[in-house]
């Protein structure tokens, strides 16, 4: 069987992350997808997106090694923006990173199997397998959970059990 398509090569970028003192605002999944490759530039560009969508609220990020994550340029535009601390996650730890259960899900569901002809067909199928994360409150909220990962205090103040 043989089928010519039309798109080389697609990069996705997500963070998926809660707002650490209000549980209750639910977590939050940021996605972008671009042709091509994600380089520091781009993935300037992409966190420049996450700052207008958390509008300037602090945000600790957990970022695996990815170089472009931690290259210079990357180091020194994050040194100037005072909303954004960066986090490393250990090597060779998928387990640890919420967002790799999100790519399995979409590989998974609506990525499975597709051969679409044009970009545009790859771009469909993880939006709406976005939009089906992004319904389902518990799943974002389970990837989350299943890293095993913690935040401090373990209880914001409102959440707290002894109260």
């Amino acid at each position: 069987m043989r089928h010519r398509l039309n798109w080389k090569r697609a990069s996705m970028a997500a963070a998926l992350g809660y707002h650490c003192t209000d549980f209750h605002r639910g977590p939050r999944l940021c996605f972008h997808l671009k042709p091509g490759s994600y380089d520091t530039t781009a993935l300037i560009e992409v966190l420049e997106q996450v700052k207008a969508f958390y509008r300037g609220e602090p945000v600790i990020l957990v970022w695996d090694g990815l170089s472009a994550h931690w290259s210079r340029a990357m180091r020194a535009w994050v040194t100037e923006q005072d909303w954004l601390t960066l986090k490393r996650l250990p090597a060779y730890a998928p387990e640890l990173n919420p967002v790799e259960l999100l790519w399995s899900s979409l590989k998974k569901r609506e990525l499975a199997n597709l051969a679409g002809e044009h970009l545009a067909d790859v771009a469909d199928a993880t939006e709406q397998g976005v939009h089906r994360i992004n319904h389902n409150q518990h799943l974002p909220w389970s990837y989350l959970a299943h890293t095993g990962l913690t935040i401090q205090p373990p209880h914001p103040p409102n959440l707290r059990k002894d109260q």
